[in-house]
C-alpha cells in the first residue's frame, strides 16, 4: 500500500463492501508512502495514527480529480448550516490563499500546522501543489487563520469588500506617519485618483512599488494613469479583513512626474517585484512623491490600534 498526502483512506466492511469509515491522509511516516499514516477521519474530525488492515484501501487524490465529470462537483458540509462548494476553486487556488493568509498574519508553517492539527509537511504540500483538501481540513485551516472556509475557496472573490457584519464596538484610529509608511511600503495594488485625458475625474488601480519614499508605477503613454504626471494626485491603498470586519487605509497626496532619467529607469526595472497585472508593454514609469500621508484603522474597541 502506497499513499500520498491528501489521499483518502477508506475502510470497508469485508462482507458487504459498505464504507464504514474514511478520512484524509494528512501525515506520512515513510518517504515511499507506506503505512502508517496520520488520518483525519471525516466522521469525527479526529486525527489518529493508522496501520491499515486488509479491509482498507487508498483512493488517490489524482485519480479522483481525473474521474470527476467536467463541470460537476460535490458540496462538503459540517453541521446543518455550513456548506463549502467543492467546485468554487481550481486546484492550487486554495493553497495560494492559505499561504497568503498565513504570511499576512505572520504565522510560520509550523505554527499554522499546529493550530490546524496537520503536519507541516502536509501544509507545505497544500501550499505548493495542486490539491483540494477535505472539508474538515479546510475548516481546520480556516479556524487556524481566523478566516472562513469559503474565503479560502475564493467564494467572495467577485464580491466588493466590506459587505460583512460591522463590529459591535469598533474603534477608528488615526495612523501615524511611521505606520502609514510601513503599510504603504514595498509593493502591492493601490488606486490613483487623476483627471483623465478627457477631463473627467477617474480612479484606477495600479501595481506599485515604493522606491526611496516615492510611489512608482508602470503604465502606457496616453493612458489614464499616465495623466497623473505633471499634476498633484491622490494615491490610496487599503486592506479589508472580511472575516474579522476590520481593516485599514492609507492616503498619499503629492505631485506626480514621469521618470525620464535612463539610470533611474534601469534601476526601477531592476528593483520591480512584479509585472503589472494588466499585462502588455508598460514602460512609462510615473513617480508620486507624497507631501501628505494620512491613514485610518478600524479595530475592535478592546484591541490595540497596531497589529
Amino acid at each position: 500500500m502506497h499513499a500520498h498526502l491528501g489521499d483518502r483512506l477508506v475502510v470497508e466492511s469485508p462482507s458487504t463492501g459498505v464504507v464504514r469509515r474514511d478520512g484524509e491522509i494528512i501525515g506520512l511516516h515513510h518517504e515511499d508512502g507506506t503505512p502508517p499514516y496520520d488520518v483525519r477521519w471525516s466522521d469525527t474530525d479526529d486525527v489518529t495514527l493508522v496501520f491499515p488492515g486488509p479491509d482498507a484501501h487508498i483512493e488517490h487524490l489524482e485519480a479522483e480529480a481525473d474521474d470527476a465529470p467536467s463541470g460537476t462537483g460535490t458540496t462538503g458540509t459540517v453541521g446543518d448550516d455550513t456548506a463549502v462548494p467543492r467546485t468554487s476553486a481550481n486546484p492550487g487556488d486554495i493553497g495560494r490563499r492559505v499561504a497568503e493568509e498565513r504570511r499576512r498574519r505572520g504565522l510560520s508553517r509550523e505554527e499554522t500546522a499546529r493550530r490546524a492539527r496537520i503536519s507541516p509537511q502536509y501544509l507545505a504540500y497544500l501550499e505548493e501543489q495542486p490539491s483540494d483538501p477535505a472539508t474538515a481540513t479546510l475548516f481546520a485551516l480556516a479556524a487556524a487563520l481566523d478566516t472562513t472556509a469559503a474565503s479560502l475557496r475564493g467564494g467572495g472573490v467577485d464580491r466588493p469588500p466590506g459587505q460583512g457584519h460591522a463590529l459591535l464596538h469598533p474603534r477608528l484610529n488615526d495612523l501615524d506617519q511611521e505606520e502609514c509608511r510601513r503599510l504603504l511600503s514595498t509593493h502591492g495594488v493601490g488606486r490613483v485618483a487623476v483627471t483623465a485625458p478627457d477631463g473627467r475625474p477617474a480612479v484606477v488601480p495600479v501595481n506599485y512599488e515604493v522606491v526611496d519614499d516615492a510611489i512608482v508605477f508602470r503604465t502606457r503613454p496616453g493612458s489614464v494613469p499616465a495623466a497623473a504626471a505633471g499634476n498633484e494626485v491622490a494615491f490610496e491603498v487599503d486592506h479589508v479583513d472580511e472575516a474579522m470586519s476590520q481593516g485599514w487605509s492609507v492616503l498619499a497626496v503629492g505631485p506626480a512626474t514621469t521618470v525620464t532619467d535612463p539610470d533611474a529607469l534601469r534601476d526601477l526595472a531592476r528593483r520591480a517585484h512584479t509585472e503589472p497585472w494588466a499585462g502588455g508593454t508598460r514602460d512609462t514609469w510615473v513617480s508620486v512623491r507624497p507631501t501628505r500621508l494620512t491613514g485610518k484603522r478600524i479595530t475592535p474597541a478592546d484591541q490595540s490600534a497596531r497589529r
